[in-house]
């Protein structure tokens, strides 16, 4: 599989970079997505003729997994910002059978201006709010849409977590000879997304816990998970170079051919390879998941609001 132009980079991202283009990766990467899916699927506590919002839906997992649950009086909803992974969903959905069930809108997930006021019954988010910058907006946009009595699921990884822990790490791994070097690939990433005020690090649980409630839920769960462990999944080099931690920064082997000389960048492939390959690091992982519900009043109150009553 080869890069399309052609494409934007969060298509690139989904079909390509995420797994550095090892097909055999990417379907161990969707059996290992599958629980994450049931559990977020499972807090939204679907029934029967719902209808589904899937926000920032990617290449719709939790849409279509979502729309086996609704049942076939139910329907879902695919949003996303970019319109090349609303087509991949499209194509999906019609190959499956499902299309006259789905609805696809293009837009940001903190302006859903083409879902009307209280018209759905579930929103789901799951990985999406990393890159909203006003993460408040989003959750008002959700409480807005969901009818009295919806629920939400959301679920996030939680970067300042993962991150708190490189110190002189790159990406899990032990990068001590070589920091001086790692440190402009370091610099490099920096430069693209602030280790501080990017959308990807300026939250944590208790950041997601108090703008849900602020939206106007009033029955909130915040689960939270933290792993740490002393090593990691073994992978070739070359999948390694061809992946990228997210749709909005280069592959690793992009970012050494843009920021280091030929010597420096055989100094980290001699130190890096090996502890690629046989899984030599710490893997730092934390989530929160959250549900909430919409009180059966919110829409009155949202009315009162704007009608100053």
């Amino acid at each position: 599989m080869v890069d399309d132009p052609g494409r934007d980079s969060w298509y690139q991202w989904i079909v390509r970079h995420r797994h550095g283009g090892d097909d055999g990766f990417r379907r161990a990467l969707f059996q290992a997505l599958v629980p994450m899916r049931d559990r977020l699927l499972d807090a939204a506590h679907i029934r029967e003729g719902d209808v589904v919002l899937d926000l920032g839906t990617g290449d719709g997992l939790i849409g279509f997994g979502a729309l086996e649950r609704v049942g076939p009086s139910g329907r879902a909803i695919f949003n996303d910002i970019s319109a090349d992974l609303l087509g991949l969903c499209r194509d999906y959905a019609a190959e499956t059978g499902v299309l006259d069930r789905c609805r696809f809108v293009l837009g940001s997930a903190d302006d859903l201006v083409e879902i009307d006021v209280a018209s759905v019954d579930v929103v789901t988010i799951r990985s999406v709010l990393i890159y909203v910058k006003d993460k408040a907006a989003s959750l008002r946009e959700c409480y807005r849409v969901l009818r009295p009595g919806g629920r939400l699921a959301l679920f996030e990884p939680i970067n300042r977590f993962i991150i708190a822990g490189h110190g002189r790490a790159f990406c899990g791994y032990d990068v001590s000879p070589i920091v001086h070097i790692v440190a402009k690939l370091d610099e490099f990433y920096d430069n693209i997304q602030d280790p501080v005020s990017d959308p990807m690090v300026d939250f944590d649980e208790r950041d997601l816990l108090r703008l849900v409630t602020m939206a106007g839920f009033e029955e909130v769960h915040l689960e939270l998970r933290a792993d740490i462990e002393p090593r990691m999944d073994p992978q070739p080099w070359e999948r390694y170079l061809a992946s990228s931690g997210n749709p909005l920064v280069p592959t690793v082997g992009e970012a050494i051919s843009r920021t280091l000389s030929n010597e420096e960048a055989a100094l980290v492939e001699e130190h890096l390879r090996p502890r690629v390959e046989q899984g030599i690091g710490e893997h730092r992982m934390a989530t929160a998941l959250i549900r909430a519900v919409k009180s059966r009043q919110g829409n009155d109150a949202m009315r009162d609001a704007k009608t100053g009553i």
